[in-house]
């Protein structure tokens, strides 16, 4: 069986969604479909490509009108629901898809249209060219949708005006000035839904970003309301936390003069790439009371051009008690992913903790 995430989209996918089409879709022609999907190079394609050309082709068997295809998805969708195939998948989100490609110049139509997909699929992705062309109409519609009775659209307007939603297309003006995202999630702080909530903190995140300071005027806002908002700011304040944002850290109590760091060592000082980086240390609370104690690590991994680039990994949090000391050890794998290429040579580790870099050890990766 396949391992690759586009291969979501098998012949047995095809075949399945084919028999919807021909249910719904006048004169439907199921073997011209599967022809036009599987054309020369489809295996070459990557994920999104395979989803932007399954748009693509099922443009070719829906009307030529926008509006009378919109209604027509909408007829595609409820079938899907009645065949219970593909609600909340990832397989899905070529529906959406195919409103950004051919409903922008439909404004009212397509809004329409995501609000009702984005309940079977989300399309926090497909709304990303209507905030670039529309931002101040499509934000006013976020807020509207921020106070919708289904959650998936109260967690697509928070989801959707993301100003650097990972994998989707960044907005210059959100991230500029994120008042009107701000606006979305604060009707949303106490949604009963986590899923809801985890939008918010992750959209929080982007924020802090480009805009410490509003994040940190957010955090002591939201500060003590409820434990959901408590837990949004501190997912939120991911990022800060990494960088050892004073602020942020001294807003946690997470002082680190007392923490004393000691005994650390590189246990495996060449790592072939495939293998992992083994090291350990020990971190003791010198403190006469209790502290919490965040621990920390980063590699400085060596880049093409020779430069070393920083990624912080997150070990732990937790109260320490006065005198408490802990042995860590950690491993920290170099195998092959589609999404980092490791370059032999120096890299360098480091110890931090409560947002203080504490030692920085050299290692060496080699193919």
């Amino acid at each position: 069986m396949s391992s690759l995430l586009k291969d979501i989209y098998s012949p047995a996918f095809y075949n399945r969604f084919a028999d919807v089409l021909a249910v719904v879709l006048p004169d439907f022609d199921k073997k011209r479909f599967l022809s036009l999907i599987f054309t020369d190079g489809y295996e070459n394609k990557a994920l999104k490509e395979r989803m932007r050309h399954n748009s693509l082709v099922l443009h070719e068997f829906m009307p030529a009108n926008f509006p009378a295809a919109a209604e027509m998805m909408k007829k595609i969708i409820t079938r899907l629901r009645a065949e219970h195939f593909g609600e909340d998948s990832l397989a899905m989100m070529f529906l959406p898809d195919y409103i950004e490609v051919y409903g922008l110049d439909h404004y009212e139509t397509s809004v329409k249209s995501l609000e009702f997909i984005t309940q079977f699929v989300s399309c926090e992705f497909a709304i990303r060219p209507f905030l670039l062309k529309y931002t101040d109409r499509m934000m006013k519609q976020m807020q509207l949708w921020s106070l919708h009775e289904n959650y998936k659209v109260r967690r697509f307007a928070s989801e959707g005006s993301r100003p650097r939603l990972p994998w989707g297309l960044a907005i210059p003006a959100l991230k500029k000035d994120p008042t009107q995202v701000l606006a979305v999630l604060e009707n949303l702080k106490n949604d009963p839904s986590e899923w809801v909530r985890k939008s918010v903190a992750n959209n929080l995140n982007d924020i802090s970003k480009d805009h410490p300071e509003i994040m940190m005027a957010i955090a002591r806002q939201w500060h003590g309301i409820s434990k959901e908002t408590d837990a949004i700011i501190k997912h939120a304040s991911r990022t800060l936390l990494k960088k050892g944002h004073a602020e942020i850290l001294q807003h946690y109590g997470l002082e680190s003069k007392s923490l004393i760091m000691t005994g650390l060592q590189i246990l495996t000082p060449k790592v072939k790439v495939g293998d992992s980086l083994e090291f350990t240390f020990t971190v003791t609370n010198d403190h006469s009371e209790k502290q919490t104690v965040r621990l920390e690590y980063g590699i400085y991994y060596n880049k093409a051009n020779g430069q070393l680039s920083k990624k912080v990994f997150k070990i732990s949090e937790r109260p320490y008690q006065s005198g408490e000391k802990a042995v860590v050890k950690r491993k920290q794998p170099f195998k092959l992913i589609t999404t980092r290429t490791f370059y032999p040579g120096l890299h360098q580790l480091s110890v931090i903790i409560n947002g203080e870099e504490k030692e920085l050890k050299s290692f060496n990766i080699f193919a």
